[in-house]
């Protein structure tokens, strides 16, 4: 397996922690109630608190990432282009690790710059591109 998709599989695995943690915390599994919730339909869901909408929303936000970045990717290593599209993989992959907790924590400033770092690592992916 080439590094690219390499990088490829650990943001999917990521994006499923990002996702599966989104949802424990927004529900707050860890409560009888919260466990009740998660293994329910999620009809009439509670007001999420804000720790828990802000872990929801990271979760939706890394499903977009993911939706872009492994096209791009995917892409790159059929075009035989994983050396030129690795660095902006690894800024992108590892923005999106350093973004997850951020937004969850509610550091606001930081994690649009955090965002704004991923971004560019998507941008240089897409120049080696075209």
């Amino acid at each position: 397996m080439t590094p690219l998709l390499e990088i490829t599989v650990y943001f999917t695995i990521w994006t499923f922690i990002a996702v599966v943690a989104g949802a424990a915390i927004r529900n707050q599994e860890w409560t009888k109630a919260g466990r009740e919730i998660g293994l329910g339909n999620r009809d009439n869901l509670p007001v999420a608190t804000p720790v828990g909408g802000r872990a929801e929303r990271a979760a939706a936000n890394s499903i977009e990432a993911a939706v872009f970045f492994t096209p791009i990717a995917l892409v790159a290593h059929a075009a035989g282009l994983d050396t030129e599209v690795l660095l902006g993989a690894q800024i992108a992959f590892w923005a999106r690790v350093l973004y997850v907790p951020i937004y969850i924590a509610g550091i606001k400033y930081v994690r649009s710059l955090v965002w704004i770092v991923g971004a560019i690592g998507y941008g240089m992916m897409v120049a080696a591109l075209i």
